[in-house]
């Protein structure tokens, strides 16, 4: 069965064609970040504009890298939400407007889902085996830190998720603070990587007894830090470069931090529930560290997507649709978009 993948729910406009919810023929992606980044961050109005030029070019793009006219499509699964409205209603009035003119099944799906279906994808068969259930899943973004327990296809129970800022939002904010740019996780993984050792150390919430995650209170740390560390540079050679040393210091401590607390609580959470395998989704699931971290300490196998497939893409979204399809669920012609749709 081949599924059309649709995702606009942010800044990248997407699309994809994969085959029985693992095989991917195409993945499509405009990425809006060159445009978003002279503003340090997203733009609503702006995105769901460029969504609007692009969608169609890159529909197009998918269809042919895939090889395969719509007619050969089986069923369109489309982001229904999280994320902003005019950027999440455009690829869902595509999506609509393709299946409703092919006679195909509509499938809404939450991105979040989608993220965690980004371990299902394979990009040459017969690829690894699927990964088994139970399942710890973490998926880190830049808006959600959810840590879930998934004992079958769409049955998720959810264990702890961030009290306040997610990873992705925290990284974000540190890099403004150290004027590194947007978006914040590959720079701030890029400056910490320069530094060996950092002479620095931020805090942990650890919150006990729950798997849930705090970043709030590290952000204000870095910020009293950057305060006290990085002052006005002087003009003399005795500070040449130093700023420079510093904010990476500084960017690989609070990275150490926010990793420590999402590795510990993943494979906690994965031997208390007794786990057969530990997913990483999101975006945040790129971070070299973090992936390094996890599989390190954890005794039990890891998935972890490509980076590509970490990122917001549309063949998540159609492996998703595909399962959900499996299991007899299809949308309405009704199906609208929800901004602040939840996992669980």
């Amino acid at each position: 069965m081949k599924v059309l993948g649709i995702e606009s729910s942010c800044d990248e406009t997407a699309a994809a064609v994969v085959v029985d919810g693992r095989l991917v023929l195409s993945n499509a992606i405009f990425s809006q970040i060159a445009i978003h980044a002279q503003y340090g961050g997203v733009v609503p109005e702006v995105a769901s504009r460029q969504h609007t030029l692009s969608i169609i070019p890159i529909l197009r793009r998918a269809l042919d890298d895939a090889g395969v006219g719509l007619a050969e499509i089986d069923a369109v699964a489309v982001t229904r939400g999280p994320g902003l409205v005019g950027s999440l209603l455009v690829g869902l009035n595509v999506a609509k407007g393709v299946a409703f003119q092919r006679g195909l099944p509509l499938i809404g799906v939450n991105h979040l889902e989608g993220h965690i279906y980004a371990n299902w994808l394979i990009e040459q068969g017969p690829g690894p085996p699927p990964p088994q259930f139970p399942l710890i899943c973490l998926v880190v973004s830049g808006a959600h830190s959810d840590l879930v327990l998934m004992t079958e296809h769409e049955q998720y129970q959810l264990l702890g998720r961030s009290l306040d800022d997610a990873a992705g939002e925290a990284f974000d904010k540190v890099s403004r603070l150290l004027g590194l740019g947007y978006p914040g996780g590959p720079a701030i993984q890029r400056v910490a990587a320069s530094t060996e050792a950092t002479p620095f150390h931020l805090p942990r919430a650890w919150l006990r007894g729950t798997y849930d995650f705090s970043f709030s209170g590290l952000k204000t740390a870095v910020l009293h830090m950057v305060q006290k560390e990085l002052p006005e540079p002087r003009q003399d050679a005795q500070t040449e470069g130093a700023p420079e040393r510093i904010a990476a210091e500084i960017a690989a401590a609070f990275q150490e931090s926010v990793v420590d607390v999402l590795a510990t609580k993943t494979v906690a959470a994965a031997k208390r529930h007794r786990a057969k395998e530990i997913l990483l989704a999101g975006g945040v699931a790129a971070n070299k560290p973090l992936r390094e971290r996890i599989i390190q300490t954890s005794p039990i196998p890891v998935h972890v997507p490509r980076p590509i497939y970490c990122t917001d893409n549309a063949a998540m979204i159609a492996s998703a649709g595909y399962f959900k399809l499996s299991e007899g669920r299809r949308s309405g012609w009704d199906l609208d978009v929800t901004t602040t749709l939840k996992l669980v």
